[in-house]
């Protein structure tokens, strides 16, 4: 790999690992401390940051700098809606082809949590959370998806996260995800989309009534 491509991963990764909605203030990117975490000159990491905001990962915010990108409510709803239509599609898609394997596979993802004790372990769950949800779009077996949801993930993967701690909100979550394990092995495509969409658009009414971020 260049350092361009060192850098952008490295970056990338980062940016992915984020808490993009765990606060009110902005992430500000500092392209020399960057350069100087990762060993390089600063040449690469401004051509890796350029391509990131090329593709939507970071913004230039005149007189203040670059900042990761951070979607506002009305941004956020259409993010959310365009997920629930891939990742249902998806779910139809691997009820129909996904291998018995991959279908116990994914229902083992949570074989691990006892829902009693879910609220010490929520980092963990919220990872498993993610887990699923990038394997069910992996199942449906369109490459072209899950290069589209990639930029969509990073934004989906801190809103998800932001709203699961809200009370309640992580035992709906898992009596979702069984339906939708089920859904899945028992080979029934159209509930299997249904419910997948319905889980996503459900966040749309948490982000209606506890969005708490500036909208710019």
């Amino acid at each position: 790999m260049s350092l361009r491509e060192q850098a952008y991963d490295r970056i990338k990764r980062s940016i992915l690992a984020m808490d993009l909605y765990d606060g009110s203030a902005q992430i500000r990117l500092n392209e020399h401390q960057i350069a100087q975490d990762l060993g390089i000159s600063r040449t690469p990491v401004r051509e890796a940051l350029t391509l990131l905001e090329r593709e939507g990962f970071v913004s230039t915010v005149p007189r203040r700098g670059l900042f990761v990108t951070r979607k506002t409510k009305r941004e956020v709803i259409e993010m959310i809606r365009v997920w629930a239509a891939l990742e249902g599609s998806a779910a139809h898609a691997a009820a129909t082809h996904a291998t018995d394997a991959d279908l116990r596979d994914l229902s083992k993802v949570f074989q691990d949590f006892d829902p009693s004790a879910l609220p010490v372990h929520l980092t963990a769950y919220e990872e498993a959370n993610l887990d699923f949800h990038q394997m069910i779009i992996r199942l449906g077996g369109c490459g072209l998806m899950v290069e589209m949801t990639t930029n969509l993930f990073i934004h989906m993967r801190a809103v998800r996260s932001a709203f699961l701690h809200r009370s309640g909100r992580y035992e709906v979550s898992m009596r979702e995800h069984a339906a939708i394990i089920t859904a899945l092995q028992e080979r029934d495509a159209d509930q299997a989309a249904v419910l997948v969409r319905d889980h996503a658009l459900g966040l749309i009414a948490h982000v209606e009534a506890h969005w708490a971020w500036p909208e710019e």
